[in-house]
């Protein structure tokens, strides 16, 4: 199985049960890759050890607080991003974090989404020259960042794997997307192409994306897959 294009890899070092698991699904529902470290030490030989996109770290933990992993990181030469939690949200909170390697600091509580174009944006540095961050075809508009997509005037509330697939197409706007293309970069499954689970979801994105509007944007290139456009052929 191959990582599709917009996967990352991250590791999250948070001794908070409760908070690393919601952390752990909250990443894996929008299609990314996220280990876990319950303890600093057990973050530090991971963070070393793994090719990672982002570490999201607690500052407070046990064995080894959050900024003497970052801190130990940096100095064995880990440039690895990495956005540190905490409930200390004061300005020399912050500025202790940055001073001691961190790449951004979130006062808890946080909301997931802000979480989540945070880490984007960090893997997005990491990762060479800037990509989009946002996409539109006709008055249709996906937001990389703030997972928001609007038609016109109006606010469309789509699924993670539903948003995921828009962002493909988009991306690809004009150009004829594959079953198989759509499989190994939306879904990262390798099996047959017959399956259905994509005419489900292009099914229920149409309805999203294209229903009430007057103009279709979302077209089934018969024999040959689909293809994002603006205007009707």
């Amino acid at each position: 199985m191959t990582r599709s294009e917009h996967e990352m890899r991250l590791l999250i070092i948070e001794d908070d049960r409760e908070s690393a698991d919601y952390l752990v699904k909250a990443f894996r529902e929008v299609g990314h890759i996220a280990d876990l470290a319950s303890d600093g030490e057990e973050g530090l030989a991971l963070a070393e050890s793994g090719d990672y996109d982002v570490l999201v770290v607690d500052r407070m933990l046990p064995k080894r607080d959050g900024l003497a992993v970052i801190g130990a990181l940096r100095d064995k030469g880990n440039r690895t991003p990495a956005l540190i939690l905490s409930a200390l949200g004061q300005v020399d909170d912050r500025i202790k974090g940055l001073r001691a390697g961190g790449d951004d600091y979130l006062p808890k509580p946080y909301a997931f989404a802000e979480l989540l174009a945070r880490v984007e944006v960090l893997s997005r540095r990491r990762g060479g020259p800037a990509e989009e961050t946002s996409y539109r075809v006709g008055d249709l508009e996906l937001d990389r960042l703030s997972h928001r997509v609007t038609r016109g005037q109006d606010e469309l509330t789509l699924q993670p794997r539903e948003f995921r697939l828009l962002e493909y197409l988009m991306k690809h706007a004009g150009q004829v997307v594959t079953r198989t293309m759509l499989l190994e970069n939306v879904w990262d499954y390798h099996f047959d192409p017959q399956t259905n689970v994509i005419d489900v979801h292009i099914s229920r994105l149409r309805s999203k994306i294209d229903k009430g509007f007057e103009r279709p944007l979302l077209h089934t290139i018969r024999g040959a897959g689909y293809m994002i456009r603006d205007g009707a052929r």
